[in-house]
């Protein structure tokens, strides 16, 4: 159950930060034309920290299934 509830939060994290730096992007375009510098960083962080969580847990499991399999050919 615990496990559960940690991957949904992971998830959550990684949808909102994306849905911020869009709707960040989008509001600054249309108040002012143009992006600035500091958010373009953000949305870069967002969008690193986003690949991490969804690869970091891919390689995670990957790996606990090759360990899964080689313990059940011993």
């Amino acid at each position: 159950m615990e496990n559960t509830r940690f991957k949904l939060s992971q998830y959550a994290c990684a949808v909102l930060l994306i849905v911020s730096s869009i709707a960040l992007v989008s509001y600054q375009v249309v108040m002012i034309d143009d992006v600035s510098n500091g958010l373009l960083v953000y949305v870069a962080q967002a969008f690193l920290l986003v690949a991490s969580i969804f690869g970091l847990d891919y390689y995670v499991k990957i790996i606990t299934q090759k360990i899964n399999e080689k313990h059940q050919t011993l």
